[in-house]
């Protein structure tokens, strides 16, 4: 195994920078701490990044967001690498495809990219990959019902990038608010807009609660909109963009994460939340229900239900000893689950069967 030469390829390693480039990160830190152990070596080539990030351990090849910079470094690399390691199927199509220097590949897939509506070169590349990990079991069998072809992908869900548990203590006084946080995309997917329209109900039973909108996006403005003009607006607080030395203060203020998404393929904020001790409001409409256990670490609600979402969310404002044992049940589901030694252990077996691949 030493004899293998691995490449990361992926479009960012700066920390923060979103749920793909997380699990980059992660990736990242089982290859350094495999060449540590001598088992093989590996180098990563990134596409975004201005810079390297400081934290990193492997050497890091910059591309500067120049997409036909990183696709002929990919090709060049083929050269002297044996296996090639993508972040998502959109980095994977800069895989060499000279024949002759055709080497294994393995990728994550996330879910929206291979969902409804994908582009059919990223199905291809998909298809043409040497191993698919999923980062969830719902994000491989939707792929699967829709195209067909993802029934082989191997389950590797994802994690935090510490083993450190918070230090954080669950509110149990004082006003409570709801925390929403995520990238506010243009359809908003994510229950922003859900979120907004069933605060005139919460605020009406919980007269003190806040809901907290944090995240950029461009459907930002938009949701800045629907704020004004809801009838709670006064209760309602779009941060926007919050840079990541603020965050522990925005965790500290949280009673409850609420993200009610219908299109998550694992839901990171999930387990930051869970990390935090705070429970978690999430749906039944995407992969949440394989990370939120329901009525154990909080809810995962049907939008298709009349007040369903509003009910949950009072229930939890309004009783927070459930919360308070809610959020204790999801740090140690994130303790035994969702550190980064987890992620490590789950996928340090799928690497050793990938680079046997010739």
């Amino acid at each position: 195994m030493a004899s293998r030469r691995v490449l990361l390829a992926s479009d960012s390693l700066w920390p923060g920078n979103g749920g793909i480039c997380r699990v980059a990160r992660l990736m990242e830190k089982v290859l350094a701490e495999e060449v540590r152990r001598g088992t093989i070596n590996a180098s990563a080539l990134v596409c975004g990044d201005r810079a390297a990030s400081p934290d990193l351990s492997l050497s890091v090849r910059l591309a500067r967001s120049s997409r036909l910079r990183f696709a002929a470094w990919t090709h060049l690399a083929a050269l002297n690498h044996s296996h090639f390691i993508y972040d998502s199927v959109s980095m994977a199509r800069a895989h060499c495809r000279v024949p002759g220097l055709r080497h294994p590949f393995m990728t994550y897939i996330h879910g929206i990219e291979v969902w409804e509506g994908t582009r059919p070169d990223r199905l291809l590349w998909a298809r043409r990959a040497s191993m698919l990990v999923a980062n969830t079991a719902y994000t491989r069998d939707r792929a699967q019902r829709l195209h067909g072809g993802f029934d082989g992908a191997r389950v590797c869900h994802l994690a935090t990038e510490t083993d450190e548990p918070s230090t954080l203590s669950p509110r149990t006084s004082g006003p409570p608010a709801v925390l929403m946080l995520g990238r506010i995309d243009s359809v908003l997917y994510k229950g922003h807009a859900e979120m907004i329209d069933a605060w005139p109900a919460v605020n009406s039973a919980v007269a003190d609660a806040r809901l907290v909108i944090a995240g950029s996006g461009p459907g930002l403005e938009e949701i800045r909109r629907r704020a004004a003009q809801s009838p709670a607006a006064s209760a309602i607080e779009v941060r926007g963009f919050v840079p990541e030395e603020q965050m522990t203060g925005v965790w500290a203020d949280a009673s409850v994460l609420a993200l009610p998404s219908r299109g998550e393929g694992f839901g990171l904020v999930y387990i930051e939340a869970m990390r935090h001790g705070i429970p978690v409001i999430a749906s039944v409409h995407d992969a949440a229900p394989e990370i939120n256990l329901d009525g154990q670490t909080g809810y995962n609600v049907n939008l298709d239900t009349s007040n369903e979402l509003p009910e949950r969310v009072v229930h939890l404002l309004r009783d927070r000893d459930l919360a308070a044992r809610m959020g204790q049940a999801g740090r140690q589901r994130w303790s035994d689950h969702f550190r980064y030694s987890s992620f490590r252990d789950r996928f340090r077996p799928l690497l050793s069967e990938f680079l046997r691949i010739a």
